[in-house]
């Protein structure tokens, strides 16, 4: 990716050092290993896609990143500085799902109390209007949407013109439209320089808004990639055709065949050698309209985070965990 001048003036000029650079991180509670190992490389720029199932290790990374919690073991640099070296300087913000919001003022009264929090801020209302709030500027908080004062979040966090933003579930909330364009505002950011993490229960967003995602699970990464290359690492194909009465057996006795669905008129085949099903189909039965798709993200994320998944290392094969 070629890196743009990032959005603050305190970042500006040749030599920008990685917006995140940690470096086998290690967090245990006890007997519970948290995070085993995690390392991870982060451009100016790059909006990157944090996933992984509930206890995989994701609020520990970014508890660590954001200097919330000392690893047991690795370190952790945010544009060569510590976290909280960082987050001093302004150079990171972080928009969490719940909490940190007074019920009894105003939208604006949240955001002008924030901004004496820091030497040099952005206007009140311009960080209102990248957010999206602006009409809503004098409504009380406890008046707002769990959307709307997501969006106060946001707006809150825009103030200190952060290089850096992390995002945990960001349009909780918000409805259809509010997603879209909170997204665009974060892609035109990203194009000016500024780099964002973000968590989601949403898959779609990352499929769709994301460069990069990675997944962990059990505190390790197990694929570091593009929604491409992540889809593309959950081996298999799903064919679908039309037709009735098949035989379910003679299709699950086709060498590759995970499973078979039969529903009305409709076969829906999940295998590893979509030829070999797709030939059957054709030559021996009276199927038509077939169709043979590669897995969706969510697909994906399934099969490379379950129980059931394969081992750390083969899951990693992307080579793109240590970018730089």
């Amino acid at each position: 990716m070629t890196q743009n001048q990032t959005l603050s003036s305190r970042q500006t000029g040749a030599g920008i050092p990685a917006a995140v650079d940690a470096v086998g991180l290690v967090k245990s509670y006890g007997t519970v290993s948290a995070v085993d190992g995690i390392s991870l490389r982060i451009q100016p720029g790059e909006v990157v896609a944090f996933l992984g199932p509930n206890g995989a290790g994701k609020t520990t990374t970014i508890d660590m990143l954001l200097g919330l919690t000392r690893p047991d073991r690795g370190t952790v640099s945010l544009y060569g500085r510590s976290p909280r070296s960082a987050i001093a300087h302004g150079l990171v913000s972080a928009v969490m799902q719940t909490g940190g919001l007074l019920q009894d003022v105003t939208v604006r009264e949240t955001v002008q109390l924030t901004a004496t929090l820091f030497a040099d801020s952005r206007p009140v209302d311009e960080v209102l209007s990248r957010a999206g709030i602006l009409d809503i500027a004098d409504r009380l908080v406890k008046k707002c949407s769990g959307g709307q004062q997501q969006r106060l979040r946001f707006a809150m966090a825009l103030l200190s013109d952060p290089g850096l933003l992390i995002l945990d579930e960001p349009t909780t909330g918000m409805d259809v439209e509010g997603r879209r364009d909170f997204w665009k505002a974060i892609r035109e950011d990203a194009g000016r320089g500024r780099t964002v993490i973000f968590a989601t229960h949403y898959l779609d967003e990352a499929d769709a808004y994301a460069d990069r995602i990675v997944l962990v699970r059990q505190g390790r990464i197990v694929a570091d990639g593009t929604a491409a290359e992540i889809k593309n690492l959950a081996a298999g194909r799903t064919v679908r055709a039309t037709a009735v009465g098949l035989d379910e057996s003679a299709i699950l006795a086709i060498p590759g065949v995970d499973s078979v669905e039969l529903h009305s008129d409709t076969v829906r085949v999940r295998t590893t050698d979509s030829d070999l099903v797709a030939r059957y189909l054709l030559t021996e039965t009276s199927a038509h309209d077939i169709e043979i798709t590669s897995h969706n993200l969510e697909e994906a994320f399934i099969a490379l985070t379950g129980d059931d998944s394969p081992a750390t290392a083969s899951a990693a094969g992307t080579g793109k965990k240590n970018r730089s």
